[in-house]
């Protein structure tokens, strides 16, 4: 419930990534719960940590690994959990000396899916005593996990929504304020949005501000004339 009603809220996503492991490991009785995200912008992809309840907040700065590499990487390439009893015994687990430190011992892996079988990313779940996840426990963890997917995919299309109408804002704004400068300094196009660009360096000020600054001064002018 408490990841649902993130879904139509206008949360952060950094925000919504610790709701979401706050949460698994509430209702799934786990010590340690960390979320990792599928970075696509980068070529080839990575697996970043983004998110986890329980560990030093520096642990997740810049932490990364290959598609390929680690338990993370096998869930997310392989679209499946993983559920390993002990991690120390486990090859595929990269992170051994984290888990001593913590005393973590069991471990299920459970991959972030939305529409279309998409994988975006992988909940880990993990236990300081030896616990074998039961078929129950995985679609527990499958249900939060797919529901916390819909989150994340909610959050992201809204920023991305927000960033697009930013853009067009401006771009209609500064198209009107370069029709000012063309018709009061008898400039070309070119010569405006120079002339508009140079002055947002030499101000520090976005286009936008600059642009609206120009409209202003028009209004203004037109008001006095």
């Amino acid at each position: 419930m408490d990841i649902s009603r993130v879904i139509t809220s206008d949360l952060y996503l950094e925000d919504i990534l610790k709701l979401i492991v706050m949460v698994t490991a509430k209702v799934t009785g786990v010590e340690i719960c960390s979320l990792w995200l599928i970075d696509e912008s980068v070529s080839p992809h990575k697996i970043r940590l983004k998110a986890t309840q329980a560990l030093d907040p520096d642990y997740v700065k810049d932490r990364s690994l290959d598609m390929n590499e680690g338990v993370v990487g096998f869930v997310a390439t392989h679209k499946e959990p993983l559920i390993i009893e002990d991690v120390l015994k486990e090859a595929r687990f990269k992170e051994k000396e984290m888990a001593k430190k913590l005393g973590l011992v069991s471990m299920v892996g459970v991959p972030l899916e939305v529409k279309d079988e998409k994988v975006i990313g992988v909940i880990n779940c993990f236990t300081s005593t030896p616990r074998f996840f039961s078929e129950t426990d995985v679609n527990l963890i499958r249900t939060v996990a797919n529901q916390a997917a819909a989150a994340i995919m909610n959050t992201e299309l809204m920023v991305k929504t927000k960033i697009i109408q930013e853009e067009l804002e401006t771009r209609k704004l500064v198209e009107r304020a370069k029709e000012i400068l063309m018709l009061r300094r008898k400039m070309n196009g070119e010569e405006a949005y120079r002339w508009i660009q140079k002055r947002s360096m030499d101000k520090r000020k976005s286009l936008r501000n600059v642009a609206e600054a120009i409209l202003l001064s028009e209004e203004i002018s037109e008001d006095l004339e």
